[in-house]
């Protein structure tokens, strides 16, 4: 189970000069991050190093399944807020810049059910096209009027929750001092003049507009923040929480199904499993996905947003709330701690581990540690972890639908337990996943894998 002081952030924001980010390498060609079935990296080849006379990459805005090429990471925080709990009132927005955005919910999303029990938490959430991330305190007072205890939370809104993870540090010095001296707005003003971005009207701002899948050249630009905010790995803690049940999610998330991740607080590591999630689901083939929905990562959801994830057809969410669990129609996948269930037959097969789920697992871990001992033969250079876990599902993906293409350009269109095997798949456990697969994506093939004959 990861602890809440695993995810204490790394970078102090204002403290010194800026932070660059150690470069992933660059795939080779035929080699690691390629689509088209090239198969897995050997495990005896180490990762290659960067040559110095490379140029730095610049900072792309990426969501998991989706890039808009040309878009440049840029500080952009549109609101800034406090958060208050008044015994009387219940959670209340108590200042905020700009004074006539719109912060409805923001309320509840930026202290979560439950909060009261812990000390403090961080909380990323999704306030209509905007995302956000709020750090959260309490803090025991000698007040009747409070009930013994004072809860606030320091929170900003950006376009992108790829930037927000640099303004973790200040959130939490600032819950703070809101704590001990309540009602004292400058420093978060002159945050905000600082940073407030101008948002502009235009093509590839709109959440309705058909996505750029990933390519893999662009790969050693990805996550930067979780690299930061979590000092072991979000990516790691993620294998190490679910096991071989990442497996199953893989599925799921591939399959755009929408899927619900319960836990008490702190919420924050589970943010990072939302997002972990959505990143079993990357495809850089050109032609896929078309027409199956983008996997949204809408993070922290609460009771208020019920209304808003009945009309959603694919997202990966995370609650503290247990009544989520009775409200089968907003869901179609409910984790709860390692415990994924679903309640639709037609799904349940894809809850089994089969042959080929311990395989990749297998591999990943192979990998994993062949990694691991690169980073200690190698002390002047720190390969990534979270690209070796983004690139595997990449990889396997790009894998299972370059087979699914060829087979649909082919004469006879079908598809047989030899392909199965060859795209890492078992013939018999994953009949049922290649099915909704080829329904989810409209693939025309026909699948001649026959069930098990009875004995």
């Amino acid at each position: 189970m990861v602890e809440q002081g695993d995810a204490a952030p790394l970078l102090r924001w204002a403290e010194g000069p800026a932070v660059s980010l150690p470069q992933a390498p660059q795939p080779q060609a035929g080699g690691w991050g390629r689509g088209g079935g090239g198969g897995a990296r050997p495990a005896a080849e180490p990762p290659r190093r960067r040559e110095p006379e490379e140029p730095a990459a610049p900072e792309v805005l990426l969501q998991p399944g989706r890039l808009e090429l040309g878009d440049v990471e840029e500080d952009q925080v549109v609101a800034v807020f406090v958060v208050t709990f008044d015994p009387r009132s219940g959670n209340m927005v108590e200042w905020c810049l700009p004074q006539d955005i719109d912060l409805e919910g923001v309320e509840f999303k930026s202290m979560a059910s439950g909060s009261h029990k812990i000390q403090s938490d961080f909380i990323y959430f999704r306030k209509g096209p905007f995302f956000g991330l709020a750090c959260f305190a309490n803090m025991p007072v000698e007040s009747e009027l409070e009930r013994g205890a004072r809860m606030k939370s320091v929170g900003i809104l950006s376009p992108s929750y790829t930037l927000l993870y640099r303004y973790m540090h200040f959130l939490e010095n600032q819950v703070r001092h809101q704590l001990e001296m309540p009602g004292h707005y400058s420093h978060l003003a002159a945050f905000y003049e600082d940073k407030k971005g101008v948002l502009h009207a235009g093509p590839g701002r709109g959440s309705s507009l058909p996505p750029v899948y990933w390519l893999p050249s662009i790969h050693r630009y990805m996550y930067p923040e979780m690299k930061i905010t979590h000092p072991a790995g979000c990516m790691s803690q993620f294998i190490k929480f679910f096991g071989e049940q990442i497996l199953i999610l893989w599925k799921f998330a591939l399959l755009r199904k929408r899927i619900l991740i319960f836990s008490p607080p702190p919420v924050g590591v589970v943010c990072y499993r939302v997002y972990c999630c959505c990143c079993l689901a990357n495809v850089s083939l050109p032609g896929i996905g078309g027409t199956i929905p983008e996997s949204k990562p809408f993070f922290y959801v609460n009771v208020a947003d019920i209304e808003s994830l009945e009309v959603e057809v694919s997202y990966v969410a995370c609650t503290t709330e247990k009544i989520f669990e009775e409200k089968r129609e907003l869901y179609d996948v409910y984790v709860d701690n390692q415990n994924v269930k679903t309640h639709h037959d037609h799904l349940q097969p894809l809850l089994k581990i089969n042959s080929a789920d311990r395989e990749k697992y297998r591999r990943l871990n192979e990998q994993r540690q062949m990694l691991l001992y690169s980073q200690e033969v190698e002390e002047d250079y720190n390969p990534c972890e979270e690209d070796l876990f983004v690139l595997f599902f990449l990889e396997q993906n790009n894998r299972i639908f370059q087979t699914l293409l060829e087979v649909s350009a082919s004469q006879d269109k079908t598809l047989t337990a030899e392909h199965a095997r060859g795209m890492g798949l078992d013939p018999q456990g994953d009949r049922s996943f290649l099915l909704d697969l080829l329904e989810a994506y409209g693939i025309d093939v026909m699948l001649v894998i026959d069930n098990p004959c009875c004995p």
